[in-house]
């Protein structure tokens, strides 16, 4: 048996805190991965993680059959993990079941329902007394169109499992309801649209106390980055942020659910001096956004996020205060790239400290529309969020991608 924590990791979503957790040489891993997610892993990614013991869940086999394959394997191995990590939101349903039944950490199914339902969220929001978005589940555009006459236009409307606005629509009035298909293989929800300025808390919670609290701001909302604004989130280590006492907010909602420990991530509103809670996900923050916590306070939020899933109190001591956001580089299109701004290139523009442009001249790729639709992204740093942003207009005005069609392949002569 290993002397270190063993950890039962969910692989597969490209955060940067999985490369930290990857790159740890404190703990012992154990991948868990899902046949469903193959797609997620790229050659290169399989080979650099080789080293470590992983076990694919099989899409089309019993649960309870693979955790028995998987005490198997661990019994092989060795290396039996006490502790359980998955910081992906699309994975939380199927990650905390598998968890539940080999025994480890886990939210239950009622908890796995209310960060993950957004109309059981909402609901259980109303239940903690918190206000929250008039909002119905719905099947037909018909009830869309009777909510909307009770709530007024515009309203939004996506399933209830939504993730980075995939699916997720602003609907006007009668003429975009008229172009709304609404699949019967998923589940629907319509909520009025709520006015104000929205912002991002993400905070660390250990034995059910939240230890610390990071607001940001969104230079644009994101119904409105999947449509082309700014995609930017900038979190406020020193300047103005919200005026909401957000470690009391986010304690509520932690309490009233019963969360033990993890990641928090929290969309919330502030409208005329009123606060509506948005959405909360118990899993790491989309985007870039932990990391920009770490540049904007000094410290290390990779490893303070993986103490708290393996029962430790982390080190929150702040080297520094300033305002630091992550900048996603568009990708406007699909077809073959012809030319893209160099990560130097970037480096060497005000304010930025980091960059990374995952696709080169030549690269195949593929847009699609989500909040995390990029071909890249850089940090940049400032002392306020409005010196970020003018900082990051500055990069989107010098930032170049060229994007050709990628034709059908030319006829072979017979």
């Amino acid at each position: 048996m290993s002397a270190r924590p063993v950890l039962l990791f969910v692989d597969g979503w490209p955060l940067s805190f999985c490369h930290h957790v990857i790159r740890r040489d404190d703990v012992d891993l154990v991948l868990l991965r899902f046949s469903s997610q193959r797609a997620l892993f790229s050659e290169d990614y399989l080979d650099a993680t080789a080293h470590l013991p992983a076990f694919w869940v099989r899409d089309d086999a019993p649960l309870a059959e693979e955790v028995e394959r998987y005490h198997a394997m661990t019994r092989r191995t060795g290396l039996r993990p006490t502790y359980f990590c998955n910081p992906s939101e699309p994975a939380q349903e199927i990650a905390h079941a598998f968890a539940r039944r080999a025994g480890l950490p886990h939210l239950t199914e009622r908890q796995v329902r209310w960060v993950r339902n957004k109309a059981a969220m909402k609901d259980r929001f109303r239940e903690l007394g918190l206000a929250t978005a008039a909002h119905r589940t719905v099947s037909t555009t018909a009830e869309v169109r009777e909510f909307a006459r009770s709530h007024g236009w515009p309203v939004v409307v996506k399933p209830v499992d939504s993730f980075a606005c995939i699916d997720t629509f602003l609907v006007r009035d009668e003429r975009d309801l008229a172009r709304l298909d609404l699949s019967p293989a998923r589940s629907w929800m319509v909520e009025e649209h709520v006015g104000g300025q929205e912002w991002e808390a993400c905070a660390l919670v250990l034995g059910g106390e939240v230890l610390d609290v990071w607001p940001s701001a969104m230079p644009a909302r994101p119904l409105s980055i999947v449509d082309g604004a700014i995609n930017a989130n900038i979190s406020l280590g020193s300047g103005e942020g919200p005026d909401v006492d957000l470690r009391d907010l986010v304690q509520r909602v932690v309490t009233g659910m019963g969360l033990d420990h993890g990641y928090l991530h929290m969309e919330f509103f502030v409208d005329r001096g009123r606060v509506l809670v948005g959405e909360v996900g118990l899993r790491l923050a989309g985007c870039e956004i932990p990391a920009n916590h770490g540049h904007a306070y000094g410290f290390d939020v990779f490893a303070a996020t993986l103490d708290v899933y393996l029962g430790r109190r982390p080190d929150l001591t702040y080297r520094w205060r300033r305002c630091v956001g992550d900048l996603l580089l568009p990708l406007p299109g699909s077809g073959r790239v012809r030319h893209i701004t160099r990560e130097e290139e970037l480096l060497a523009m005000p304010g930025v400290i980091a960059a990374v442009v995952r696709h080169g001249r030549g690269d195949v790729v593929t847009s699609r529309r989500m909040s995390h639709n990029s071909a890249g992204y850089v940090h940049v740093a400032g002392q306020t969020a409005e010196e970020v942003e003018r900082r990051m207009r500055h990069v989107l005005d010098r930032y170049r991608i060229e994007i050709e069609p990628v034709g059908p392949p030319a006829a072979v002569a017979p």
